[in-house]
């Protein structure tokens, strides 16, 4: 399983592309994490923690991972497990994507997927419950535990802030999307070694309860979360921006529209909070901004990038 690991770490270890945007008010550039081996920046702590157990011993051939996901990090170990041959159950809910739900039901033997709200309107207690029974049930089994493992906030420090710290020579601001808070938590420490002047820019959409905010229904996921993660306290935050899942919408067409980016709903929110924030700036000089865009638009096709659905968003937000 090592030497499967070894090779596998090979194609994790190329950095994603950054490429600079069309923006007024600042150098803007996005780092294409969907350009990562499997499709998303979920592949970096996937891959960090799993390594990780393998080198302390916590998995072998017989162990069942287990984790509860919206999408991109289920898939990042459905098609890491798939390699090394261990048995993966992700505990999804009706939010995921009906691409990314395919694509899971075809990797792995089993999924289970829950349909009761929790106490917040969302399913991440509800998802994070099953995955504790299921951990109770399976012999030998690993939580990979996205949203407190420590390993997924180095993968994000290594590889991610690595990255960028090798390719940037400069940074004002970085605007990082907050969900599992391993990115941010990763990248900001990484980041604030080097750029010392540098102001992190935390994104949250309405609904979700990471920052304070009342908890709400979301439908796009990938952002936000029903409960406030463990890791977001490690990360060096200086402020905070909420976006609506209307800007999210907007957000990621404009981007595809104008830059000719196709990205996912997270994508979109940070382009909002960036727009947001940047226009009320008074600087003599355009600042050095840099984004993520965690993965493509494709598992989006059928919500933020199809007209009826957002019009129903609308609806659901306005009612």
């Amino acid at each position: 399983m090592s030497e499967r690991m070894e090779l596998i770490g090979r194609a994790f270890l190329r950095p994603s592309p950054v490429v600079p945007l069309d923006f007024p008010a600042a150098h803007l550039r996005a780092k294409l994490e969907f350009c990562n081996p499997i499709g998303s920046i979920k592949d970096k702590p996937a891959y960090w923690i799993i390594k990780s157990a393998i080198e302390q011993g916590i998995i072998d051939e017989t162990t069942t991972i287990v984790e509860s996901s919206s999408g991109n990090f289920a898939i990042a170990l459905a098609v890491l497990c798939h390699h090394l041959r261990l048995r993966f159950i992700p505990v999804i809910d009706p939010n995921i994507s009906m691409l990314n739900e395919m694509c899971l039901r075809n990797l792995c033997r089993e999924v289970v997927k829950v349909s009761v709200r929790d106490d917040t309107g969302g399913f991440l207690k509800t998802r994070i419950a099953k995955v504790k029974e299921l951990c109770q049930q399976i012999p030998n089994s690993f939580w990979t535990e996205q949203y407190g493992n420590l390993d997924g906030m180095a993968g994000h420090y290594h590889l991610t802030g690595g990255q960028i710290c090798a390719h940037v020579k400069n940074l004002d601001y970085v605007f990082l999307g907050v969900s599992s808070g391993g990115t941010i938590a990763g990248v900001s420490t990484r980041l604030k070694e080097k750029f010392k002047h540098m102001e992190v820019v935390a994104v949250d959409v309405v609904g979700s309860v990471i920052f304070g905010g009342p908890p709400g229904k979301r439908y796009i996921p990938g952002i936000g979360a029903s409960l406030v993660p463990e890791l977001v306290a490690r990360a060096a935050i200086d402020r905070v921006v909420m976006v609506s899942e209307t800007e999210t919408v907007q957000g990621c067409r404009e981007l595809f529209g104008r830059d000719g980016v196709f990205a996912g709903g997270s994508s979109g929110s940070v382009y909002a909070a960036i727009k947001k924030t940047l226009k009320n700036e008074n600087s003599l000089s355009k600042p050095d901004v840099l984004f993520l865009c965690c993965d493509r638009g494709t598992s989006y096709l059928d919500t933020v990038y199809n007209d009826e659905w957002c019009a129903r968003l609308a609806n659901s937000l306005t009612s």
